[in-house]
């Protein structure tokens, strides 16, 4: 895979952010590199509305924990962790407001999670989809797709092509996610 510049220079900025938490010295050095060379670095993307209307419609408002078919408890719009680290379990409950603190806090680990991960240019649709994707699939199983490599290498049609892969919960395919990566994929592929 040819990386160009940019692509270098933003991926050891997000290892080093990873690695040694020095977000001063990588701002520093983001000025510097911007300023001199006249290159944007480390877009920093936050989901759109439209991301938290996709994701909200699809994973639905559960105020009762409930087992997602995979033996994953799952409360509120698809928390299976609560922001303290404690795995969901059956019989919990919670209020209307708490499924959205939930939410809103999960949301925050995927947006990271996408940002620190992808080191093309995104457009703010394109973000919307790869969030919603990690959001029911999971941070590492977005770090290790295929989708997410195609996309890195530069190849935006193959990775768009990649959403239909993730369309089974248990080794059966499931007519909900068939759907919920058609929407995905749409996005991924609509330009602004």
């Amino acid at each position: 895979m040819k990386m160009s510049f940019n692509q270098i220079y933003k991926w050891c900025c997000r290892q080093l952010r990873q690695r040694f938490k020095y977000d001063d010295i990588a701002t520093a050095s983001d000025t510097v590199v911007s300023e001199n060379f006249g290159i944007a670095i480390d877009q920093q993307f936050s989901v759109s509305q439209n991301s938290i209307d996709l994701i909200c419609g699809f994973e639905g408002k559960a105020l009762k924990a409930y087992d997602d078919g995979v033996g994953v408890w799952t409360i509120g719009f698809g928390t299976t962790i609560y922001p303290n680290r404690v795995r969901v379990k059956h019989g919990d409950t919670c209020t209307s407001e708490q499924a959205k603190f939930y939410m809103q806090s999960d949301l925050r680990k995927f947006e990271q999670a996408v940002n620190n991960a992808v080191i093309v240019s995104l457009n703010q649709n394109q973000f919307d989809a790869l969030v919603s994707l990690a959001y029911n699939i999971g941070i590492g199983a977005f770090k290790d797709s295929t989708l997410l490599r195609m996309l890195n290498a530069g190849d935006y049609y193959s990775a768009a092509n990649q959403f239909d892969v993730w369309v089974k919960a248990g080794g059966n395919t499931m007519q909900g996610l068939v759907n919920r990566r058609k929407v995905e994929k749409e996005l991924f592929k609509k330009a602004l």
